[in-house]
């Protein structure tokens, strides 16, 4: 009973010690990869486990590489991957590249996945050429007419600067600065639109993609519409403001003349303040009589009398006149 007993411990012990093996070593990756000609030795991927790499993302790739006719090692894949690169992604893009007789060294297709940028697009966009379309650029001629343009570019991706180069955003820049220039030095808006592929050879002309990561192939019009007359806006806007300046000149002129008037009636006012002064400095010094002073005052009281009378007499005729009518 305890013979049976040992032998089945040790057959449990050697399935799991069997299990545990082909769970940390991938034979089955070993023998795919030794029937596709790919020369990797089982301590090597032992090793992957070791360094935490999953050895799948290693030998599937190059044995797809092997099988493209390309001479890639190991170390290389393992290296990228290990630098966070996507492997996969890279041989597909060499791949690709050699099919199109593109030449692209895996440390160049390395550096541009590193980079951030998706290499195998890249290669496809070098075989086939993008089309990018601007949004619609606000331009205006010299005679004041607004352009709005909108232009298709083709581009082809350059490899030798996908590192560090420019990307579409600074293409479309480019590109709209360039037709805000070519419009605006144009004298009428009608040179344009009668001549529209003016803009793409002006354009095209200035090499707008340099430091970028793109060949401009050509700049295309697609569309062109009038827009606003800013010129006239412009001096509409002119005439309002000096219209304003003129009222506010005005306005302060003649806030100056109620001032001065005001300071005259002041003045005039200050003036007759003195006469009782002079008067009494006149009587002191016999100057003028007592008489003299009665006389005075004679006058004015019989001129607000007349004036008195004269304003009753205007009133009695006017109140008269109306009643002879409403007799009538």
């Amino acid at each position: 009973m305890s013979g049976i007993m040992g032998t089945a411990t040790i057959l449990i012990l050697v399935i799991v010690v069997l299990v545990l093996f082909f769970t940390f070593v991938p034979v089955g990756l070993w023998i795919s990869a030794s029937a596709a000609g790919v020369k990797v030795g089982i301590f090597n991927l032992v090793g992957m486990r070791l360094r935490r790499v999953i050895p799948s993302r290693i030998v599937l790739p190059l044995i797809k590489s092997t099988k493209a006719g390309m001479h890639l090692n190991v170390n290389q894949l393992e290296a990228h991957y290990l630098a966070g690169g996507n492997v996969d992604k890279v041989v597909d893009a060499l791949i690709a590249a050699q099919r199109a007789n593109i030449q692209l060294p895996f440390e160049k297709a390395a550096a541009i996945d590193l980079a951030g940028r998706d290499v195998l697009e890249a290669v496809k966009m070098s075989v086939n050429p993008k089309v990018i379309e601007t949004p619609k650029v606000s331009a205006v001629s010299k005679d004041g007419i607004e352009l709005l343009v909108k232009a298709r570019v083709t581009v082809r991706a350059n490899l030798e600067r996908l590192v560090g180069g420019a990307g579409e955003s600074t293409i479309l820049a480019r590109v709209g600065e360039g037709i805000v220039t070519t419009v605006g030095s144009s004298g009428s808006h009608k040179q344009v639109l009668e001549n529209p592929d003016t803009i793409s050879k002006v354009v095209l002309s200035k090499g707008l993609d340099a430091g970028t990561a793109f060949e401009i192939l050509s700049i295309d019009i697609a569309d062109i519409d009038v827009g606003r007359n800013i010129g006239a806006q412009l001096q509409t806007l002119q005439a309002e403001a000096d219209k304003n300046i003129a009222q506010a000149k005005a306005e302060e002129r003649r806030a100056m003349a109620v001032a001065k008037e005001q300071e005259m009636k002041a003045a005039v006012v200050e003036a007759e303040a003195e006469i009782p002064r002079a008067m009494a400095y006149a009587l002191k010094e016999g100057k003028l009589g007592i008489m003299d002073y009665y006389d005075m005052q004679n006058i004015i009281a019989d001129t607000k009398m007349r004036n008195s009378i004269s304003s009753t007499g205007q009133s009695t005729s006017i109140i008269g006149g109306n009643d002879d009518k409403s007799g009538k």
